[in-house]
């Protein structure tokens, strides 16, 4: 089993930046990629980014292509979600997922462990 655990969450006015942080725990050996999801009010679960847990190759949602930056850090076992240039429409929970399976895939139904989410709020 591999536990998560979100931090960095928080409120923001439109245009400023928030770092949000991901530790993973137990058998993060067997982590492939980690990936941040979001989900806003009466909206489904969307994808917002990911990375290879070895490589660092890394994927984007289009809407915060150039605005956010996932990135890891091996020693510490988290990811991090940089965001910039915050927009309202970027309020939701976000979460952190692990896949452990070899081949990559964005779609949220694909990722086997969840933290249990920070709440982001841009306000305009």
């Amino acid at each position: 089993q591999v536990q998560l655990a979100e931090s960095g969450g928080g409120l923001v006015q439109a245009g400023g930046s928030l770092r949000l942080s991901c530790a993973a725990s137990g058998r993060t050996f067997s982590i492939r990629f980690m990936g941040w999801f979001r989900q806003a009010p009466g909206k489904e679960r969307e994808f917002v980014a990911a990375v290879s847990w070895s490589g660092g190759t890394t994927d984007y949602a289009a809407s915060v292509k150039g605005r956010f930056t996932i990135s890891r850090d091996h020693a510490k076992d988290t990811v991090y979600l940089q965001m910039n240039s915050l927009k309202p429409e970027d309020t939701a929970v976000y979460y952190c997922a692990a896949r452990n399976y070899p081949l990559y895939s964005s779609n949220n139904s694909h990722f086997n462990y969840w933290g249990q989410g920070t709440q982001v709020t841009v306000s305009s």
